[in-house]
């Protein structure tokens, strides 16, 4: 009896991937009705195949600043469910500039392998994938979510240098603190800054390397760049701070400029808080800056336009302890809309609590916005985006091996 030949060659180590086409998250339905939501976007010469983009998400799992297996099955999760674009977590470009110990880190070399291997498997699925460059400046050193209640460590955020922290080594543009149970920082000198910008633009090479399509810088939520621009954190008394609005906007810009001439052909996004969410207004009476506001978004963001900076991802908040929000479905979503009246051509996406799919098409045909962003929602359903075009009236090629559940 003939016996069956298995010395067939061996896929290289995770490099196999099961085909998918056609391309997973393009509507198989192509006419005039197809929902803004599934229609591709063009930014800077790249395509993305629909207008749903998955928000970077901490997940607290990496190790020293390494991408770990977490990652892969996180990510690679949404890479195979239809969105039209991935952002990867925020990433440290410095050991320091981590929210905690368990936190992404993009400062070594090292660093760069792991990454490649989960951007090779999102283009194997046919979808974009970008990551978030961060600082946490004085948020940094601080304890993972599910550590932060264990029993007996009180009301203390911080991580101290037996739980791998460095409580010693936080700095931000004054020497406020979060809060009292955060770290207490350093004022930053202009050779910190200067520092931190090599190791953004540093930090690019890196992603460049691990083949990444986009890249989004982290102004927003109180860490570094958002603290730099609000008057609440920036106490500064030189060109960098104070009530001056383009002091504030001194350093935020310089860095971002950088980024931009170190990734000079591919997508740049900047996640921006568009208000403090303090309870008095943005102004005094004498016309004084109390918080950073729409107004003083509309003004950075103009700048960021005329920098070339290719998308502005509209978050809010994260800047001041006692902020009191309203969550409710799409409650950022009229900071986005302001962004957009101001500058009509310039991308914009919105974020927070947008599960409703009507809705979420609702915002980019009113001209709200151009691409939605979600994160709870696409852990709680992370095949959310065919669900949503179920709902919107489009059939959406899922993956080959999911295809029967559609």
């Amino acid at each position: 009896m003939a016996q069956l030949n298995l010395n067939l060659p061996v896929p290289g180590a995770y490099e196999y991937f099961p085909l998918n086409e056609p391309v997973i998250g393009t509507p198989l339905l192509h006419d005039a009705e197809i929902p803004l939501l599934f229609r591709p976007l063009t930014l800077r010469n790249m395509k993305f195949k629909n207008r749903i983009f998955v928000s970077p998400m901490c997940q607290y799992s990496s190790d020293n600043g390494h991408a770990t297996d977490w990652h892969l099955v996180h990510i690679g999760g949404f890479a195979t469910r239809g969105a039209g674009g991935i952002c990867m977590e925020a990433t440290a470009v410095v050991p320091e500039g981590r929210i905690s110990p368990e936190d992404a880190g993009i400062w070594t070399d090292s660093q760069i392998e792991p990454l490649k291997r989960i951007v090779k498997f999102s283009h194997s699925q046919g979808t974009k994938i970008g990551i978030q460059l961060a600082h946490a400046g004085r948020k940094a050193s601080t304890l993972a979510p599910w550590v932060q209640n264990r029993a007996g460590h009180g009301a203390s955020h911080i991580a101290t240098e037996n739980e791998n922290g460095w409580p010693e080594h936080v700095y931000g543009p004054s020497d406020l603190p979060f809060s009292d149970q955060y770290p207490k920082p350093k004022t930053m000198t202009e050779d910190d800054m200067q520092y931190v910008k090599d190791a953004f633009v540093s930090a690019i090479c890196r992603c460049e390397q691990a083949g990444f399509d986009f890249i989004e810088i982290h102004a927003a939520h109180g860490y570094l760049i958002h603290s730099f621009l609000s008057p609440l954190s920036n106490t500064r008394s030189d060109k960098f701070g104070g009530q001056s609005l383009d002091n504030r906007l001194c350093f935020p810009l310089h860095l971002i400029k950088a980024c931009r001439e170190a990734w000079p052909t591919k997508p740049l996004f900047v996640r921006i808080s568009a208000s403090d969410w303090a309870e008095w207004p943005e102004k005094d009476e004498t016309g004084g800056w109390r918080q950073w506001g729409i107004e003083q978004s509309t003004i950075f963001v103009g700048k960021l336009q005329e920098m070339g900076v290719d998308l502005v991802d509209c978050s809010s908040g994260g800047n001041w302890a006692k902020q009191k929000i309203l969550v409710k479905h799409g409650y950022q979503v009229h900071f986005a809309e302001a962004l957009k009246k101001a500058y009509p051509l310039f991308p914009i996406g919105t974020v927070g609590v947008i599960t409703d799919p009507h809705e979420a098409e609702s915002y980019l045909q009113d001209g709200k916005a151009d691409v939605v962003f979600s994160a709870r929602e696409l852990m709680r359903q992370p095949h959310w985006p065919v669900v949503a075009a179920r709902e919107l009236g489009v059939v959406v090629k899922a993956a080959n091996q999911y295809e029967r559940a559609w």
